[in-house]
C-alpha cells in the first residue's frame, strides 16, 4: 500500500481539494427538471400545497407522481429496510381461490366445462409474464442509460466495523460505482477495515484517515464538514450519500441515478411528507416527494455544493435541510429496492435529540421564509 494511503490527516479541514471541482458540465444527465417541489407549505405534495395531480409515472419508470400516502408509508408500520408494507387487510382474503370457482384444496380444480374461468386463468398468467418483461426491458434500459454516467457513494466511517465490511462490500459486489469513504478517527477499528478493502481493491475505493473524531462522539468533526469535504473531493456527476447501516442486496443505484439522469435533481430510497409547515412529517408514497432521506440518496453533486448544510454537527434531520435546498424534483422509485438495514447505530440518546432538533428547527425556518 502506499504511503499515501497509510497517511492520517490531523482534521477533516486539512484535507487537500483541488481548486476547481464543479466546474464542468455533467455530460450525461438531462437538464434538472426545475420545480420548487421543497417549497412548499401545504400537505408536502406538491410546490402549492394541495393534493398532487395523479399522473402516470415518467419515462424512467421510476414513479408515479401524486400518489396517495397510506398508513403503510409511516415509520410506525415500516418494517427494517423495507419500503412499505400493504396496509392490514389489504390483499389478504380467507379463500381468494373460491372467487374463481375453486374450493382452496390442494386436490380441488374447478370446474373443468368452466370456459370463463379457464380464459380468466391464461389471461391472467399473460398479463404476469408481461409484467416479468417488461420489468427485465425497463430495468436493462435504464442500466444502458446511467452506464457511462459517472457515480461515487459517500460514506462516513466512525465505528461498527463489521457492518461498514458489509456495506462496502454490497456496494462493490453490486454496482460499479466508486467509493469514497472518510474514515474518522479509526472507532473501533472500522479505519482498519477500510484500509483493508481499499488495498484489495484500489480502483474502487478511495479512503481518507482523519486522526479527529467525529463530533457526535465528543469530537470535532462535525457532519456537514465531513459531507462537504466528500462532495468537494468527488468528481463524478451523481453523489450518492449513503450510511454504513445499510447493506445492498441488488443493484439499488440504477433506478436512483436513472432518475437523476431523467431530470431529477435527486432520488432516494426513502422520502417524507412536511405536514402543516413542517411541524409533522410522515414517510411518503413512491413519486415525487416534499424531501429525501440522507440513508440513500443520489443527487446531482453540482447541486449539492452550496445547498448542504455545513454548519450541521449530526446528520439527523441534516438530510431533510440539503433536500429543502435543492431546486428541482425529488423522487423515490415505485419498485422495492433492494436495500436491507444492518441495525442502529445509536450514540449518545441526549446529544443526538438535541442535535436533531436543532437541525429541525432549521428545516421549519427554511419553510416558513419559502
Amino acid at each position: 500500500m502506499s504511503d499515501v494511503a497509510r497517511q492520517v490527516w490531523p482534521t477533516v479541514r486539512s484535507i487537500p481539494v483541488s481548486a476547481v471541482t464543479d466546474h464542468k458540465p455533467a455530460a450525461h444527465l438531462r437538464p434538472a427538471r426545475i420545480e420548487q417541489v421543497a417549497a412548499g407549505l401545504g400537505t408536502g405534495r406538491d410546490t402549492t400545497g394541495g393534493a398532487a395531480p395523479r399522473r402516470a409515472g415518467a419515462a424512467t419508470g421510476v414513479g408515479t407522481a401524486g400518489a396517495k400516502p397510506s398508513a403503510a408509508h409511516t415509520r410506525e408500520t415500516r418494517p427494517e429496510g423495507a419500503q412499505g408494507t400493504e396496509p392490514a387487510g389489504t390483499h389478504a382474503r380467507i379463500n381468494p381461490a373460491a372467487e374463481l370457482g375453486f374450493s382452496g384444496d390442494p386436490g380441488q380444480h374447478g370446474d373443468p366445462g368452466d370456459v370463463m374461468l379457464h380464459a380468466q386463468v391464461t389471461w391472467d398468467g399473460t398479463l404476469a409474464t408481461n409484467r416479468l418483461d417488461e420489468l427485465g426491458v425497463t430495468y436493462e434500459r435504464r442500466r444502458l442509460e446511467v452506464k457511462d454516467v459517472t457515480t461515487s457513494v459517500s460514506l462516513l466511517v466512525d465505528g461498527w466495523p463489521a457492518d461498514v465490511e458489509k456495506c462496502v462490500q454490497s456496494l462493490l459486489d453490486h454496482t460499479s460505482a466508486r467509493v469514497l469513504a472518510l474514515d474518522l478517527g479509526n472507532v473501533d477499528g472500522a479505519g482498519d477495515v477500510l484500509r483493508g478493502l481499499a488495498e484489495r481493491y484500489p480502483e474502487r475505493v478511495a479512503v481518507w484517515h482523519v486522526a479527529e473524531q467525529p463530533h457526535w462522539r465528543g469530537g470535532t468533526a462535525t457532519w456537514g464538514e465531513c459531507r462537504a469535504k466528500l462532495l468537494r473531493l468527488d468528481e463524478a456527476e451523481v453523489h450518492v450519500l449513503m450510511e454504513t447501516s445499510l447493506m445492498l442486496c441488488g443493484d439499488a443505484l440504477t433506478p436512483l441515478v436513472a432518475a437523476v439522469v431523467e431530470g431529477a435533481v435527486a432520488a432516494g430510497w426513502r422520502g417524507v411528507e412536511l405536514l402543516d409547515g413542517g411541524e409533522q412529517w410522515q414517510d411518503a408514497a413512491p413519486g415525487r416527494v416534499n424531501a429525501l432521506t440522507g440513508d440513500l440518496m443520489a443527487v446531482r453533486r453540482s447541486a449539492a455544493i452550496g445547498a448542504l448544510p455545513e454548519q450541521a454537527n449530526y446528520g439527523r434531520n441534516a438530510d431533510l435541510e440539503l433536500s429543502l435546498g435543492l431546486s428541482g424534483e425529488l423522487v423515490v422509485p415505485a419498485e422495492r429496492l433492494p436495500v436491507q438495514r444492518l441495525g442502529p447505530h445509536d450514540i449518545a440518546p441526549d446529544y443526538g435529540r438535541r442535535e436533531g432538533q436543532r437541525n429541525y428547527d432549521a428545516v421549519l425556518r427554511m419553510l416558513r421564509t419559502g
